[in-house]
């Protein structure tokens, strides 16, 4: 291990005799002292279990120490120097068998670009011990579920009056790019994005298909490709979604959404 990492080796992650196994945690963060009092916090807590597996100054540091041992969840700082920890982030998510990561930060401002790196929660500094507590609860709730559980699905985070949603890519109809914005559709509401709509495009994933260069559809939302006349009186393809909504089908696209729909019995 390296000098920020800390002394790993000594501690197990077996689980105790007749119980569940203990939550594994990484501390990464460039303060020896902030690491030092949210270890004590971590080992302080009586549920549920955890252990701190390794310590961490910077992003390559908790890449060495995740690439030796693992770990179930990284406590992880946003400032730091070299990669942030909002960039460690966005890495860690890409990997297969990902470590939860939940912020611990004394800067409140990056919630709503935390939670957009699927970070499970944000604690800001003085951490109190009862905050974490339940943190680590919720934790050890969620590593349970991806155990037994296929791993989540896509997620689109969106800001909603102050709350930060979840929008999972199972829950939304379309994408459709307006001026500067993205509008996003799904089963519970719309939101504007600030996205570039090809980013989230490519968030997405499978089950989705661009059918004009402003717009792209969830497939299993998609009705019905038909030949109607638009706003203007002019006559185009477009396909009706399952909230009765119609987007326009570039000229370009007919021929892949009329194959993906036969192929599925459209």
């Amino acid at each position: 291990m390296g000098e920020n990492q800390g002394e790993a080796g000594a501690v197990t992650n077996a689980a105790e005799p007749g119980g569940p196994r203990p939550l594994s945690v990484l501390i990464v963060d460039d303060e020896p002292l902030a690491r030092m009092r949210l270890r004590t916090l971590v080992e302080t807590c009586t549920q549920p279990k955890a252990r701190v597996v390794a310590e961490a100054g910077d992003a390559d540091g908790a890449l060495a120490a995740l690439q030796e041992q693992g770990a179930d969840l990284v406590l992880l700082d946003i400032a730091m120097p070299g990669r942030d920890g909002l960039r460690l982030a966005d890495e860690l998510r890409k990997r297969p068998r990902a470590p939860l990561v939940m912020f611990v930060t004394a800067h409140a401002e990056h919630a709503l670009r935390a939670f957009e790196v699927d970070a499970a929660d944000y604690l800001t500094k003085p951490v109190r011990r009862e905050r974490l507590q339940a943190a680590l609860l919720r934790a050890a709730e969620r590593c349970a579920q991806r155990e037994q559980a296929l791993p989540e699905g896509p997620v689109i985070v969106v800001s909603d009056r102050g709350r930060v949603l979840r929008v999972p890519a199972a829950e939304v109809l379309y994408l459709k790019a307006e001026q500067k914005y993205v509008t996003l559709c799904s089963r519970r509401g719309q939101w504007l994005l600030d996205e570039p709509l090809a980013d989230l495009e490519q968030r997405l994933g499978e089950g989705f298909l661009r059918v004009h260069r402003n717009a792209v559809v969830a497939l299993g939302a998609v009705r019905t490709l038909e030949r109607r006349a638009d706003e203007d009186g002019e006559e185009g393809w477009a396909v009706e979604l399952s909230n009765g909504e119609w987007l326009t089908v570039s000229r370009r696209q007919v021929a892949a959404v009329r194959e993906v729909l036969a192929r599925q019995g459209g």
